[in-house]
């Protein structure tokens, strides 16, 4: 299969195609060009007809997907609305770039492990994430980080701040 020519005789129909289906043109321009590098990276070989089946069921299918996870977003934030804040007065902001900034040098006090398993839970990774990036075993991961907390705490407390 010459990718160029199918991507030249595909591409026009599949986009209006998607179009047609979303109703929204960027959403089908992109959709389209999702199926194409699905199409270039697999490799896929067969028919044009073969060809064109496979693009047009990957698109409808990646058009649904979008689907669900709009559907997901919007139920989810209905039922967690995004209240709007004050913004800081400039007494919060001052204290805000003060913690920072004493957090910063805090992990910056810490060995290497420790700062980069505390940067990482506290990012959302799981205890198995972290025994991989980090490369101890997963079990040993609760009590690093904890022992990593108390470093942490040292330090903000030999510094004169609040743990």
């Amino acid at each position: 299969m010459d990718f160029d020519t199918t991507f030249e005789e595909q591409y026009p129909p599949l986009v209006r195609y998607c179009h047609r289906l979303s109703g929204d043109r960027d959403t089908a321009e992109d959709i389209a060009q999702e199926a194409m590098v699905r199409l270039f990276e697999r490799d896929v070989e067969g028919s044009t007809a073969g060809i064109r089946a496979w693009l047009f069921k990957t698109a409808t299918h990646l058009i649904r997907d979008r689907y669900r996870v709009e559907e997901n977003r919007k139920r989810l934030m209905s039922e967690n609305p995004v209240m709007p804040t004050e913004p800081d007065s400039p007494e919060q902001a001052l204290e805000r770039m003060h913690d920072k900034a004493t957090a910063r040098r805090a992990l910056d006090a810490l060995p290497a492990r420790d700062r980069e398993m505390l940067l990482l839970r506290y990012s959302g990774f799981s205890y198995r994430e972290i025994a991989e990036a980090v490369d101890v075993a997963t079990t040993s991961v609760g009590t690093l980080l904890a022992r990593a907390e108390r470093r942490f705490s040292d330090v903000l407390l030999a510094a004169g701040e609040a743990a």
